[in-house]
């Protein structure tokens, strides 16, 4: 099995983490501290599916290397893929999550259903709850590593 595998198969983990931090854990202690694990655990799946994306370009000899940093790692996929508008949506959302991670956030309904994490980012605040974390940043990260799979080869199109 190559890195490349490796690395989407670590990223379907953590997806199964995000689902099980969603709709069990966040369900019953309903803090902002699981929100914020929710968010990592989003962040690392895009990190493994990234880099198994690279390796995928470095087996194929398009890169030469796989970049170290994950600046360098992003700006490396923008560069190859400068044409796909989908990939580099993702690229921006995985951008906007790291962002999000290291602003500066507040609480608010913490315990109860609409447990929130306010963040304050440089010109915009995000709202983060329940709701947002599974109909958005679950998906997307969902519909990112499918979208790998099949640009890797690893998965045919609309399966």
């Amino acid at each position: 099995m190559s890195n490349m595998n490796e690395y989407l198969e670590e990223a379907k983990e953590e997806l199964k983490r995000v689902d099980h931090i969603i709709y069990v854990s966040l369900k019953y202690t309903r803090t902002v501290d699981i929100i914020r694990n929710a968010l990592h655990r989003i962040i690392s799946a895009f990190d493994y599916t990234i880099e198994g994306i690279l390796w995928h370009d470095k087996e194929t000899k398009r890169i030469a290397h796989v970049p170290k940093t994950p600046r360098d790692k992003i700006d490396t996929l923008a560069k190859l893929y400068k044409e796909d508008k989908l990939l580099n949506h993702f690229i921006k959302f995985y951008v906007f999550l790291r962002e999000l991670i290291k602003a500066p956030y507040a609480r608010r309904e913490e315990y109860r259903r609409h447990v929130t994490m306010i963040s304050q980012l440089k010109n915009q605040t995000a709202e983060i709850d329940i709701d947002v974390l599974e109909d958005n940043f679950d998906e997307i990260a969902k519909s990112f590593l499918e979208y790998a799979e099949v640009l890797t080869g690893e998965r045919k199109p609309d399966e």
